[in-house]
């Protein structure tokens, strides 16, 4: 488990750079900008899906040249880039540019990160080494939050964006530093081999089946960006919505590795339908929620959703998917996420500008089930390799 500790830390340490911008970001948008909701959505979708369609060329590349650490080190190393970029923006267009920057970043760094977690684990402890990598994942973003929140609350709305943008370079280069003694296993390159679309039909049909799971409840999951937009839209102030969103991150770290450990006994299917189920409750929550002391459960609850999917659905396409393509598999689910996100972001504005801040939610929350429904009834059934139930 060393290994995967040194990946975690380097996530740690990569997140607290990354988290003590993004939910600045829409604020930000806002304040320097004047952006709407909708505006916020098409920039989140827009990076989010350009970057998305690096990920499964990115989790190729690593199955086929076993390169996965230098393509690791490539994309966490954008990171310092898109903190540069947000220096420099003077415009919304600006802020797009960085965000598909970081987001290319995240598109090449996710397949073989993930791969190498996969490696470096034992195979009947998946769930827990995810889970252990999303709990140092996710505290490295509580940790970017909370100092963003304390330099907000000391700020007396006079708050400096860019000052905190030059300061997160410093965790983003620790991260990188740490990730020079994470050791790789060593593979001779194989002969060439045909891209797996030309054999998809030969794949696991769980794996095939929750790939689209995935994209539907993606598309309703938009941008967190709009969490952050409907709690300031309930008056709070900026400090206290990053308040808010590190209770998310603090939540998801705590319970990442107990989830993985229930995964690992109980099956994948079961924590990722409780998970889904969550996220529905979430969602409609923030549809009708009147009193701002409710969003503390409700987004300590978004954390339990994210602890009980995000290490999770690793551990399963790990294991479900052919030995020499766990890679370009996980590349491919994160392609398939971030190609959903960008309708989902662009609906979720259209529906909040059209029909008010509930709607984007009660649209999520109804996909939700769906995915959940989805997942109960097709997955495991004449399958090639099923799962644990």
């Amino acid at each position: 488990m060393g290994n995967v500790i040194l990946l975690g830390l380097v996530s740690f340490f990569s997140d607290i750079s990354l988290e003590m911008v993004y939910p600045l970001i829409p604020l930000y948008l806002i304040s320097a900008f004047g952006a709407t909701p909708v505006l916020v959505g098409i920039i989140e979708g827009i990076a989010e899906s350009i970057a998305s369609l690096l990920k499964v060329y990115s989790g190729y590349i690593s199955d086929k040249y076993k390169r996965k650490k230098i393509l690791a080190f490539g994309g966490y190393s954008t990171g310092i880039i898109y903190k540069v970029a947000l220096l420099i923006a003077s415009s919304w267009t600006g802020i797009l540019f960085a965000r598909v920057i970081d987001r290319i970043g995240k598109g090449i760094r996710t397949s073989p990160r993930d791969v190498l977690v996969c490696e470096s684990a034992d195979k009947n402890r998946m769930g827990k080494a995810f889970g252990i990598h999303k709990a140092l994942d996710m505290a490295g973003s509580a940790l970017g939050i909370f100092i963003a929140f304390i330099l907000l609350s000391k700020a007396n709305g006079n708050f400096d964006y860019k000052t905190l943008f030059a300061i997160s370079i410093i965790p983003g280069v620790i991260g990188l530093v740490i990730l020079l003694f994470v050791k790789e296993k060593k593979e001779h390159r194989k002969i060439k081999r045909e891209p797996f679309w030309k054999n998809a039909k030969n794949l696991d049909g769980n794996l095939k089946l929750y790939l689209a799971v995935t994209f539907i409840f993606t598309l309703g999951n938009s941008s967190n960006a709009f969490l952050i937009l409907r709690a300031k839209s309930m008056g709070l102030t900026d400090a206290n919505v990053i308040f808010l969103y590190f209770i998310y991150n603090l939540s998801a770290a705590l319970f990442s590795v107990p989830f993985g450990n229930l995964s690992d006994k109980f099956g994948r299917k079961r924590i990722l339908v409780s998970g889904y189920i969550t996220f529905a409750l979430v969602y409609f929550g923030f549809a009708v929620v009147s009193n701002s002391a409710v969003l503390v459960v409700l987004f300590m609850m978004y954390g339990l959703y994210t602890a009980m999917t995000a290490g999770v659905e690793r551990a399963l396409i790990s294991e479900i998917s052919p030995v020499r393509l766990k890679g370009t598999m996980l590349g491919l689910q994160a392609t398939i996420v971030g190609i959903a996100l960008l309708p989902a972001s662009v609906i979720a504005g259209l529906l909040w500008n059209a029909y008010g801040a509930q709607a984007p939610f009660i649209f999520g929350a109804v996909l939700s089930l769906l995915a959940a429904f989805l997942l109960i009834i097709l997955m495991n059934r004449n399958h090639k390799q099923p799962l644990k139930n």
